[in-house]
């Protein structure tokens, strides 16, 4: 019972600390604005980009990277301290959802935050190394050819779960009960990701989503 409570504790801490959206802390101290009544509105690390520069979008991305990574890594040895016996990766995929909930829908900024993508790649890192080694360069790879970033994060999200499925049964040979729990709960980040680009979707078919720039002030 002791652990299952901790476990709660645990998710609701991971939602808590996902709804310190990095992109409104940083541009409001940095700037004194709201980022989200600029550009897109979109709260995330794109929009500060666009809008504010390579300085506050640096902050911001060191900001996520740590938000990510470091909450999954905290429960972990949380977890492990309180001789938790079960499926630390389970619980992580779990936690890594309620940190992306937190930063789209933030308790602190009325629920109105960013996308997800980059929470999503820092807790795959922490979860899963071996599968962000892969779903990363996808993005990258998208964005090089495109110069779109809603499309190289769609991408990137579709690719999540079928490496998290190969890469887990097949190479890594984990049981395929546990495999199929780990790729169904990474597919709740691709449908969260894709839902969260809708507007980018419908922008993409009209032809008037902004394109990356590789050479931003």
């Amino acid at each position: 019972m002791f652990a299952y409570i901790l476990i709660f504790i645990c998710l609701i801490a991971a939602y808590l600390i996902g709804s310190c959206n990095s992109a409104i802390i940083v541009v409001k101290l940095l700037k004194k604005e709201d980022i989200r009544n600029f550009g897109s509105k979109n709260a995330g690390l794109t929009n500060v980009l666009r809008c504010f520069g390579k300085g506050p979008a640096l902050v911001t991305l060191l900001a996520d990277l740590l938000k990510g990574s470091l909450t999954i890594l905290l429960i972990k040895l949380v977890l492990s301290l309180a001789s938790f016996e079960g499926d630390l990766m389970t619980i992580g995929y779990i936690s890594g959802f309620m940190v992306m909930l937190g930063h789209i829908f933030p308790l602190y900024y009325g629920f109105k935050g960013g996308k997800g993508v980059l929470v999503a790649a820092t807790v795959l890192l922490a979860i899963d190394p071996w599968t962000f080694m892969i779903v990363i360069p996808v993005f990258i790879v998208t964005l090089i050819f495109t110069r779109y970033v809603s499309v190289s994060s769609i991408t990137a999200a579709i690719s999540y779960p079928v490496v998290t499925f190969l890469l887990q049964y097949f190479a890594r040979n984990f049981e395929l009960g546990t495999v199929l729990v780990h790729t169904g709960l990474v597919m709740l980040n691709t449908i969260l990701i894709i839902y969260m680009h809708r507007a980018n979707i419908q922008r993409l078919k009209d032809g008037n989503e902004n394109k990356f720039s590789f050479s931003k002030k």
